[in-house]
């Protein structure tokens, strides 16, 4: 009788499902990495944005209403009134009491980004305070949620 030596078509076929199995479970955890990563993306952008305020207050008495406003470039301004990569757009609102006492800035997943199906982090805030903000994809936002997307 002659040996047959190699593998059969049914381990063959166990050995693809298994590489398929832990290729999934791999790529779905390194996907949650990389939009923890691309978060600081908003964050960063917040406080140049705040600290670019804070700047713009001192020359004009009072915060800028828009982020084209604080586009001038650098070291006046923000040199561009979006995040570094473009994962997220900015805006800024005056606060309560008008521009002369405050603002809310805040950075959004950009719709057509690599960010838009982040769902535990959708967006983030400051204020001329630094009081740091966050909300997840309905609108929620909770203490867990900031200390998840902040840091």
């Amino acid at each position: 009788m002659k040996a047959n030596s190699g593998f059969t078509l049914i381990e063959l076929m166990t050995v693809v499902v298994i590489m398929g199995i832990l290729t999934t479970a791999s790529m779905a955890g390194y996907r949650q990495y990389v939009r923890r990563a691309n978060r600081v993306d908003a964050t960063s952008a917040l406080l140049r944005l705040s600290t670019a305020q804070e700047r713009f207050y001192l020359q004009n008495g009072h915060y800028a209403t828009t982020a084209d406003e604080l586009s001038a470039p650098p070291p006046a301004g923000l040199g561009t009134p979006e995040t570094e990569r473009g994962f997220y757009e900015l805006s800024i609102a005056p606060g309560g009491a008008g521009p002369e006492a405050g603002y809310a800035a805040t950075a959004t997943a950009s719709a057509s980004g690599a960010q838009r199906d982040d769902d535990d982090c959708r967006s983030f805030s400051i204020d001329q305070t630094g009081k740091r903000s966050a909300s997840d994809a309905g609108g929620t936002e909770s203490p867990a949620i900031i200390d998840r997307c902040w840091h």
